[in-house]
């Protein structure tokens, strides 16, 4: 086969409901780097959660974080690109969000170890290295990501209610079926820094192959010659999507990789 970009999101796509990675999916990811083509990871994740997977996947290049925002360094855990929502922007947002949708609490990532959030945020995992501080005081020097918390909507409730509100101010999307929100800056998407990565190694979208499950997918599976979605994916992906294969914990992206493998042999 043509050398080609393969592009997977990972929790629900990749990665399985237990938090692991088959070895089969990491053999199919090792035969897509020993083919001589490229295999990325393109996730909603912030760098400081990469290395269990990235260790799992036997993965040690690129990682596309923050759906899209920060080109990451797997080997070196080292940021290369970064693009950030800047302090003005975020502060948009939050006042349009307050006024627009009461009871929404924010939290941030910067791209660093430090995640951070305002005292009214309830996370949904424990973190020694954070900052809990007034929105204000989070977004001083910009954001790669900045989350938008609601505890009595879905994630496509919230959705909805803050596209009305914000308009095309930012990036706003979700990955998850409880009510949280990721906001990105204006143009920030998977599909920016897919596009991005795939001009370094003298690749476009007619190259590339991407799965995905949640509806922060949508933009890299549009941009992608050939879009893919796990059976387990959300409503709108598997109707937007050019193809579906098999669920995350029945290796869905491995069985497209060896098939294509397969072809190209």
């Amino acid at each position: 086969m043509s050398r080609a970009l393969f592009a997977s999101d990972l929790d629900g796509t990749l990665v399985r409901n237990d938090g692991t990675v088959s070895q089969r999916t990491r053999a199919a990811i090792a035969a897509v780097e020993e083919s001589g083509s490229v295999f990325v990871m393109v996730t909603g994740r912030p760098p400081r959660w990469m290395a269990g997977v990235a260790e799992a996947a036997g993965h040690h290049g690129l990682a596309i974080c923050a759906n899209g925002a920060v080109l990451y360094d797997l080997h070196t855990e080292r940021v290369i690109e970064s693009h950030l929502l800047s302090a003005d922007a975020a502060l948009e947002v939050v006042a349009a969000l307050r006024r627009d949708v009461p009871g929404v609490a924010f939290a941030r990532e910067t791209g660093s170890s430090r995640f951070g959030h305002e005292p009214s945020y309830r996370p949904r995992w424990d973190q020694d290295d954070k900052d809990v501080l007034a929105v204000e005081e989070l977004v001083v020097d910009g954001v790669v990501k900045l989350l938008v918390r609601h505890e009595e909507m879905t994630g496509d409730e919230l959705l909805a209610v803050a596209r009305a509100a914000l308009g095309d101010l930012v990036e706003a999307t979700h990955s998850s079926t409880d009510g949280l929100l990721e906001i990105s800056a204006r143009g920030v998407s998977k599909a920016t820094g897919l596009a991005s990565l795939a001009s370094q190694h003298g690749l476009g979208p007619q190259d590339c192959i991407a799965f995905g499950d949640m509806p922060n997918d949508l933009p890299m599976l549009a941009w992608a010659a050939r879009g893919v979605a796990v059976a387990n994916a959300h409503p709108e992906v598997l109707a937007a999507a050019d193809e579906i294969t098999a669920s995350n914990d029945d290796d869905g992206v491995a069985e497209v990789i060896e098939a294509i493998l397969r072809v190209g042999s």
